[in-house]
């Protein structure tokens, strides 16, 4: 069916365009998202992870939301916190952790860790340690689906601290200039490493610079999934009808640090609860059930198959293939080239 029998025919589009099945299949993976991140981080308190992790703990709507309409054929260019786009374009968190624990069965086989993870058959071309390293690389694949006359399009993750590199704005101009397929989507969370956007920004907002560029620049609350897709949804539509790119800023937050070795001077305990209290996750749930999509039960049984999955995907890395130090420089070169 297209809609959700029970919803309510003045019901937002959100609800109308996705039926039970999809909207729960959202709450999983948003509940996939968050306990892989507990289960990363409780890893590597534990040990079992070395080096470090940039977690998104608290956007997880910005994630599934963005994702929700694309296919596989479309492509998405990632952050240093992409473990959420990673799950949200339909990665599964087994071969993530394999990853992590720098096994075989990993997507990259060990060899990206958190920060690297890349799923080609999904469409993931790959997170990315630099900042703003994503942006030219998504503008270079919308160019390529525009050559290959096709209708897909790319969806370049970034957060508000790239949106100060020099390759955002090469990444926009050349969108615009060859209305590329590009839905450029920031994930401003208020704060590049330590520095926030109020310190660090000329505009009050990062969809402000939309205008320099000729296209249009949306704001979202990054914490409703709702509003995600439904501003999504639109530049998606528009970007494969070959009206060019959109930029939009989902204004969201991450409730962890930077990173592991970020010790939170630089923001208060009250504001980091105030945004705990807006957390996408039970305000889902909340809307789901007032909607009659989802009961009490339903959201439960949800969540326990999420915790399962996880449990099951770290004991899936944990007994995975170690690499063999011979073949520390496979992948290098290519066959031909070694």
């Amino acid at each position: 069916m297209n809609a959700v029998g029970s919803i309510k025919p003045n019901a937002r589009p959100f609800y109308q365009k996705y039926n039970a099945a999809q909207l729960k299949e959202a709450l999983r993976r948003m509940y996939l998202i968050r306990r892989f991140e507990e289960g990363a981080e409780e890893a590597y308190m534990r040990g079992l992870i070395h080096g470090t992790m940039h977690l998104s703990i608290g956007q997880e709507a910005s994630a599934v939301g963005a994702t929700m309409a694309l296919r596989n054929s479309d492509y998405i260019t990632s952050t240093h916190r992409g473990h959420g786009h990673c799950i949200g374009k339909g990665a599964e968190p087994k071969l993530m952790f394999a990853e992590f624990f720098g096994k075989e069965e990993g997507y990259c086989r060990g060899r990206g860790g958190s920060m690297h993870i890349a799923d080609v058959a999904t469409g993931n071309l790959g997170a990315n340690g630099i900042v703003g390293g994503g942006l030219p690389i998504a503008v270079g694949a919308a160019l390529a689906i525009k050559k290959q006359k096709r209708d897909d399009v790319a969806m370049c993750f970034f957060g508000d601290g790239a949106s100060n590199e020099g390759a955002f704005h090469e990444a926009l101009n050349m969108a615009a200039i060859w209305k590329l397929p590009v839905v450029f989507v920031c994930e401003n969370n208020k704060y590049g490493m330590s520095v926030s956007t109020e310190r660090s920004m000329a505009v009050a907002n990062v969809a402000d610079r939309a205008s320099a560029y000729n296209m249009p620049g949306v704001i979202v609350d990054g914490n409703s999934i709702a509003d995600v897709e439904e501003a999504i949804a639109a530049a998606i539509e528009r970007a494969r009808k070959g009206e060019g790119p959109t930029l939009l800023e989902c204004k969201t937050y991450r409730t962890r640090g930077h990173s592991r070795s970020d010790r939170n001077r630089y923001r208060s305990k009250e504001e980091i609860e105030e945004w705990k209290a807006r957390d996408p996750i039970p305000r889902f749930e909340v809307e789901l059930m007032a909607h009659g999509i989802a009961t009490e039960a339903d959201v439960r049984s949800i969540r326990e198959a999420a915790e399962a999955e996880i449990a099951a995907g770290i004991e899936f890395a944990r007994n995975g293939t170690d690499p063999d130090p011979g073949d520390v420089t496979r992948d290098v070169y290519s066959p031909e080239a070694a």
